[in-house]
């Protein structure tokens, strides 16, 4: 979408002025990324933001919204020649599949105790489900600095020496699985042709949660 297009080259220029002024550094330095590997990181983000890998598709229990007929020739061909009475379920690469993938490279390399981790997965998955709501040719929405500021309570709680990679890893999981996993059976009455898990990338909760949640913790 042209809105799309253009808030994308604007957070990625503001994200570029935070990166050169430490903002976002900071919450990736804490983590054990240099400034390259933390730019590298956004890039891919950015760009896997618009990329949606299919899944399988659901029937949909209420007609198509009005405000998605607009946005169909801009959706990919597969979503665009779907069925209307049903609902595509998709992975975002920059909002589902990156964050994922980083987190197991901080489980990797931070000891952090399992049972710890599933924890603070747990907890925070039911914070942003019990938060989270559907919105009819939307989504599902959720207020912003919830997850974040619960993710970096609960990291801190339970891991105060490894609390910034636990707050990403829990806060970043924790969305995917309350606020989109967990939501799935909501989708088919969201009146949209199309459902991403992660689904709007940089913009998602799940990347603002990560960044935020290292920063707090």
């Amino acid at each position: 979408m042209p809105f799309q297009i253009i808030a994308a080259i604007f957070l990625f220029a503001t994200l570029f002025v935070f990166i050169q002024i430490g903002v976002v550094t900071v919450a990736f330095d804490k983590l054990g990324l240099s400034q390259g590997s933390a730019m590298l990181l956004l890039i891919a983000s950015l760009f896997g933001s618009s990329i949606n890998l299919p899944l399988f598709t659901v029937d949909a229990t209420r007609e198509p919204d009005p405000r998605w007929e607009p946005r169909r020739r801009w959706m990919s061909a597969m979503a665009r020649q779907l069925d209307p009475r049903k609902v595509l379920i998709a992975v975002n690469v920059g909002g589902g599949i990156i964050p994922v993938a980083f987190s197991v490279y901080l489980l990797q390399n931070h000891p952090l105790p399992i049972l710890t981790v599933l924890g603070a997965i747990a907890i925070q998955a039911g914070v942003c489900y019990a938060f989270s709501r559907p919105i009819a040719g939307l989504g599902v929405g959720m207020p912003i600095l919830v997850a974040p500021i619960a993710a970096a309570v609960i990291a801190v709680t339970l891991a105060p020496e490894q609390s910034a990679p636990l707050a990403y890893i829990g806060g970043t999981l924790g969305v995917l699985v309350g606020a989109d996993l967990l939501r799935l059976k909501d989708v088919r009455g969201l009146g949209s042709p199309l459902a991403s898990i992660g689904g709007a990338g940089t913009f998602d909760g799940v990347f603002i949660t990560g960044l935020v949640a290292v920063l707090l913790a």
